[in-house]
């Protein structure tokens, strides 16, 4: 009996992770604002980087800061319950890819969510605070070095498990149920970058700041 209650409690905490991670900020914020829908301009990705290019750097960063907190509170609050309830860590690893994924993948938007990079952060925060910290690091100086934002949360999604490795036991302790949710959450984010990676060997990728393209009403994609 205990084990089917543990199972019930794993299954539901799975799903308020993901119900957690559907919140499209970038869309709420964006017509809370009274700017155009992020899914229509540019990338046509419902995320921080995109709500930029409506020039609007304050709808930016209150979808980055939500995008990043959604996947905190998540992960934070299947920690608390597997305190709690004493459930394996296991639990917490899977929260944390089902809040990644449900950005992703948001039901809210009919299944086409952003590209994680905010959410996959605010995991990390909860996780390891050090290892967000050492992976926003990265993120910055790539950044600032190309200005391509999508090369940098690249470039920090293939550094962000080698440094939890490397770490492990030293900065902090190690959990192989965690490198792995931390490997899979970085190996999507990379998959989800794909048109990005083109362009970029195309030399067509857009540049952190530039304007938004396309117009009004424009037909998501």
């Amino acid at each position: 009996m205990s084990s089917i209650l543990s199972s019930g409690l794993v299954l539901a905490a799975v799903a308020c992770a993901y119900l957690i991670g559907s919140v499209p900020f970038a869309v709420l914020v964006s017509r809370g604002m009274g700017l155009q829908d992020p899914r229509t301009f540019g990338s046509r990705n419902p995320g921080a980087t995109n709500v930029l290019r409506s020039g609007n750097k304050w709808a930016a960063a209150l979808t980055l800061c939500g995008d990043a907190a959604k996947g905190w509170l998540a992960v934070w609050l299947a920690q608390r319950l597997a305190e709690r309830a004493d459930l394996p860590l296991a639990a917490v690893a899977l929260c944390a890819v089902a809040v990644f994924l449900g950005h992703l993948y948001p039901v809210f938007l009919n299944f086409k969510g952003g590209k994680g990079v905010a959410t996959a952060l605010g995991i990390l925060l909860a996780l390891q605070p050090w290892l967000a910290v050492a992976t926003v690091a990265t993120w910055i100086i790539v950044a600032y070095a190309s200005r391509y934002s999508s090369l940098a949360a690249i470039v920090a999604a293939i550094f962000t498990p080698l440094y939890y490795l490397f770490g492990g036991n030293v900065a902090w302790e190690f959990s192989p149920v965690l490198c792995i949710a931390i490997v899979v959450i970085c190996v999507i984010l990379c998959f989800r970058h794909k048109a990005n990676i083109a362009r970029l060997l195309q030399g067509k990728e857009t540049r952190i700041g530039s304007k938004k393209t396309g117009h009004q009403g424009t037909r998501p994609r």
